[in-house]
This record gives C-alpha cells, sequence and structure tokens, in this order.
C-alpha cells in the first residue's frame, strides 16, 4: 500500500520513493535543471536510442544520490521522456536535497 506524500515522490511501507523524472536526451551535460511541476527534469549526454538513456539515467541518479544502480528501477517509461522511477533506501527529503537545486 502506498501513501501518497506529494505529486512527485510516494513513499511506500518499504523504505524508498518513487519519483516522476523528465528526460532531456542529447544534451552536454548530465545535470539536474530543476522541476516542471510535479516531475523532476534531468539532462543526459546519452541518445534517446536503444536504452541508451534509461542506461544513463540509472548511473547518474545512483551517482547523485549515493545509492547502488540496483536500487534504482525504472517502473514505467521504457520508451518515453516521462518516466517513473523506484529508489530503495531513499526517502522524499533525501532525493529532493540531493537532486533538486535550491534558488
Amino acid at each position: 500500500m502506498s501513501t501518497r506524500i506529494s505529486r512527485s515522490v510516494r513513499l511506500s511501507a518499504e523504505p524508498g520513493a518513487t519519483i516522476r523524472i523528465h528526460v532531456i536526451p542529447n544534451a552536454k551535460i548530465d545535470k539536474v535543471v530543476g522541476e516542471r511541476g510535479d516531475v523532476i527534469k534531468i539532462k543526459l549526454r546519452a541518445p534517446a536510442v536503444g536504452g541508451k538513456a534509461n542506461t544513463a539515467l540509472r548511473c547518474f541518479l545512483a551517482e547523485e544520490l549515493n545509492v547502488p544502480q540496483r536500487a534504482i528501477m525504472l517502473v514505467h517509461g521504457q520508451r518515453s521522456r516521462d518516466k517513473v522511477i523506484r529508489i530503495d533506501g531513499l526517502r522524499e527529503e533525501a532525493i529532493r536535497r540531493f537532486l533538486v537545486p535550491r534558488t
């Protein structure tokens, strides 16, 4: 059973969070560029072909959040720029602290 905390991150009974991400492929650099509504926007250098952007997203998130790649699962959006990602072992506060730039 999942409890909705915000529109972009949901917590479940297990430690972990499900977040919505919009990927912008073919960028000059891998980086988080902010939020669009309830979605975290991330630019990736990888092209959106053959699952390369999905793999790059998992690698980028693992590095930024300091979690193993096996803790990051693509739940929805295999062939879309809009993705739903499950990250085990982290809560919403930690994900936002590491990913979303503060202005």
